[in-house]
């Protein structure tokens, strides 16, 4: 049964926070009402196919709505499309993506778990995980017949990612076509009363929504969020392009490249990102009011907070303002360990650029040539210039790219 203290209206507000769309706010507002009545929670449903092993902030913007739901006191429902995952959804995709195996597609869903418990309430009294090969592995021929007699080819093909697909020449396999139909019949299996995605989503969860109605259920509320900005403040956070912050990393990085987000992207990532009031963030975000600097060290100790604790937010905090503005190193300097391009006598030698590279200040050697020339790079207390004459490196030796990055080394022979 739903405990929430919260009126309806509250709910609403807390709910519709950060929406992109909902489909529809009277339908929300009629079935919290229903529920409430009832004395039963709403089954808010979230999809997620588990094509990659790890979770970041990008993802958590739909779990933490998910959250909100549970805080509300209605019940988690999250799909672990280990059947999806075979076909691979085509949102956004430009080309059919391969299809995973099922040991990799295992493994990926029980990391899911996991780093999604850094933000649900895992309590099965709030949380109800279900693998869709449950019952999407059980449909027979006549079942899938009737799936796709629900939906047209010219509906299908309204996606945008198809139409341009077509567009181009590009190819649509027809396993792509189901993907939409399948997860819409996640919603038909576990009665959805409410369905959560990115704006990414939009088609596939209206699809649901219809195929609802069709199967003679309730149609599912939608709610779709924003796709949040990573780092670099125009792409989608995204592993494969490197402008995000993992769930799991570690409280330097997550609060050191917080510090890096443009100023106007803390409004998305303060709403999205955290609980924190409307009519407060908007005082934290104004220049006027709040030094841009701070309001971006409050979000960094808001995030790390939400994956560790206040302490260890509070200790990057200090150590952050040691680092970058006092241009001392942190007593926690990573060690890294060297391996010698040659040897002459005791001394280890070490390819310049080759050694910026292996310890991830740059991405290839020319880079890393580029950031010697500009004076980017130091040795201890000295700029290390780009010749071609190798270095001598000895044990303690500290590498720095900038205030923020660096690495104390720990050579060793070949």
């Amino acid at each position: 049964m739903s405990t929430t203290t919260l009126s309806i209206d509250d709910q609403m507000d807390l709910l519709l926070r950060g929406a992109a769309e909902v489909y529809t706010k009277d339908d929300l507002h009629k079935r919290l009402q229903k529920a409430a009545a009832a004395g039963r929670p709403l089954r808010v449903k979230l999809g997620l196919d588990p094509t990659a092993p790890d979770i970041h902030l990008g993802h958590t913007v739909v779990l933490r709505k998910l959250r909100q739901f549970q805080d509300c006191g209605h019940k988690a429902v999250l799909i672990i499309g280990d059947f999806t995952a075979r076909i691979g959804d085509p949102s956004g995709k430009t080309k059919a993506r391969p299809a995973l195996d099922e040991e990799t597609i295992k493994a990926n869903a029980e990391t899911y778990f996991q780093q999604a418990g850094h933000v649900l309430d895992t309590d099965p009294a709030r949380l109800e995980v279900v693998y869709n090969s449950t019952f999407l592995s059980k449909l027979g021929l006549a079942d899938i017949l009737r799936l796709t007699s629900h939906i047209t080819v010219a509906q299908m093909l309204q996606r945008e990612n198809f139409k341009e697909r077509i567009k181009s020449e590009v190819d649509i396999i027809m396993t792509e076509l189901m993907y939409p139909l399948m997860q819409g019949y996640d919603s038909v299996a576990i009665n959805a009363d409410v369905e959560l995605g990115g704006t990414d989503q939009t088609f596939n969860n209206l699809l649901g929504r219809d195929l609802m109605a069709k199967y003679n259920k309730p149609r599912q509320i939608v709610i779709v969020m924003p796709i949040l900005r990573g780092l670099d403040g125009h792409d989608k956070m995204s592993k494969s392009l490197g402008n995000y912050i993992g769930v799991t990393e570690n409280s330097q990085d997550m609060f050191g490249k917080t510090m890096r987000i443009a100023d106007e992207q803390m409004q998305e990532w303060y709403t999205l990102l955290t609980e924190i009031p409307a009519e407060e963030i908007k005082q934290i975000v104004d220049s006027s009011k709040t030094h841009p600097r701070d309001a971006k060290v409050r979000l960094a100790k808001q995030i790390v907070s939400t994956y560790y604790d206040a302490a260890k937010a509070d200790e990057e905090e200090q150590l952050w303002q040691k680092v970058m503005r006092e241009g001392e190193l942190r007593d926690d300097i990573e060690e890294r360990a060297v391996t010698a391009d040659s040897v002459d006598g005791d001394a280890l030698l070490f390819d310049r650029a080759g050694l910026v590279v292996t310890c991830g200040f740059a991405k290839s050697k020319s880079e890393a040539r580029r950031l010697m020339s500009q004076g980017g790079i130091k040795l201890n207390d000295d700029a290390l210039a780009a010749e071609q004459e190798p270095i001598a490196i000895k044990e303690g030796d500290v590498l720095r790219r900038g205030k923020r990055q660096a690495v104390k080394l720990m050579p060793k022979g070949n």
